[in-house]
């Protein structure tokens, strides 16, 4: 589906899960309905599974904004608690439309709880209390967390999905990658066909140096020694480092909630010659989430001067990272928007595009992660491999299945509203 057809869908006020692969534009077509419903004045609930997919669209996760937290249940206490809070009473009373993007890292159990809770506070008989709901993600990135020995149950299988009965509108065209062979292993993932010639492509980036002058960001499967090789990098650069302090404003809890989300350090120490990435999209100024860039020097304010791996040079000046709801800030922080790049997770990593990239994935543990690593990079040139294993190029079988079926339900989708069309047109 193109993304004007599945605008046009999201305008006529249809529940609709949004998704397809990534750097398909899913994010940036939320973007968009947002400020439609804004410029109407249509209350939107902006939230997210994680708090680092909350912050690029300015929202908070929907634990948070849904009063549900981290708890795996919800009993009749726990809704009785939820009553009395004045600021969620109102909150629901002005809300009309809730985004949940990120889609695929929660729990079908979650997504049953906010169902309940919406209903509490809204219409009881309807799914969601009668709020339009959007669905956003690709069930080919991170699943759900889960504990060891559990079996991952995606809100695609949830009572709340069937009640909510969502249009799909599956996203194809690609505006991330920028060559066949990138797009080839990343659909052969998706598809399960991974095959000699397939995995041929990947070895020939085995330790093979990417062609820039700058140090590609490393991405490794696990937390540990991630902030140690960052110091460690930085620390072999002679000179005083320039400390960069957080500033906040706003309700204590959700600042706190804003700060875990945000990729942007509370204290960030900057040398000239660090390995840095924008961690905030910014159009107008020329970096994205996830823009590389060597530390040039600073200017007369002390601001770091970028030099990015595109060529551009950059003022990198402090960013504002929010909750709002109903255009009022609800918690703030303001930092530059730029993180020591030596070294991310994959985790981290989601939602980025990353111009090169030094990958182990060796230790790939999950399905999806691979995919996700993989996807982050325009074109295979951008990728040195120190490793790799079997797991990181498997899918999850259930959502192999899945797939096909949201595709076909996305083109019947495409010909009704097309159908749909011609009959107002008949109509006039």
């Amino acid at each position: 589906m193109e993304q004007k057809t599945a605008l046009e869908i999201l305008k006529l006020g249809y529940n609709v899960f949004l998704t397809g692969p990534a750097g398909s534009g899913k994010t940036y077509l939320l973007k968009q309905y947002i400020d439609y419903l804004k410029s109407r004045d249509i209350g939107v609930a902006v939230t997210a599974s994680t708090g680092i997919a909350a912050t690029h669209m300015n929202g908070q996760t929907i634990h948070s904004w849904s009063g549900m937290g981290i708890s795996e249940t919800f009993n009749e206490a726990d809704f009785a608690k939820l009553k009395k809070r004045g600021y969620q009473q109102e909150r629901f009373k002005k809300t009309k439309v809730l985004i949940i993007d990120e889609i695929s890292m929660l729990h079908a159990h979650q997504l049953d709880i906010v169902n309940s809770i919406c209903k509490s506070f809204k219409e009881p008989f309807l799914a969601f209390g009668g709020l339009q709901v959007i669905l956003c993600g690709d069930f080919f990135q991170l699943p759900p967390v889960t504990k060891s020995k559990e079996e991952t149950r995606f809100v695609i299988e949830s009572d709340a999905w069937r009640e909510m009965d969502p249009k799909v509108c599956y996203l194809e065209e690609q505006h991330r990658q920028e060559d066949r062979e990138m797009l080839k292993i990343l659909n052969d993932i998706r598809s399960q066909s991974c095959d000699e010639k397939t995995k041929a492509l990947l070895v020939s980036r085995a330790n093979i140096e990417i062609g820039n002058t700058l140090r590609p960001t490393r991405l490794f499967t696990h937390n540990a020694n991630v902030d140690a090789i960052n110091a460690l990098e930085l620390g072999k650069i002679k000179g005083e480092s320039k400390l960069f302090r957080m500033t906040e404003n706003g309700n204590e809890y959700l600042v706190a909630s804003v700060k875990k989300g945000c990729l942007a350090p509370e204290k960030l120490a900057l040398k000239k010659g660090a390995v840095v990435m924008f961690v905030k999209n910014n159009f107008d100024r020329g970096y994205v989430n996830g823009t590389l860039g060597e530390v040039a020097g600073f200017d007369s304010k002390g601001m770091p001067i970028v030099d990015t791996v595109s060529g551009k040079t950059i003022v990198a000046t402090p960013e504002k990272w929010s909750i709002e709801e109903n255009d009022e800030s609800l918690a703030s922080v303001s930092q530059i928007p730029l993180r020591l790049a030596w070294a991310i997770t994959v985790h981290k990593s989601q939602g980025m595009t990353l111009d090169a990239v030094e990958m182990d994935l060796s230790k790939s543990f999950e399905y999806g992660m691979g995919y996700v690593a993989l996807s982050r990079v325009r074109t295979l040139s951008g990728i040195k491999l120190l490793g790799i294993n079997e797991r990181a190029l498997q899918v999850n079988p259930k959502v192999l299945a899945l797939d096909k079926l949201l595709a076909e339900s996305s083109q019947n989708n495409a010909r009704n509203l097309v159908q749909l069309g011609q009959l107002k047109k008949k109509t006039v």
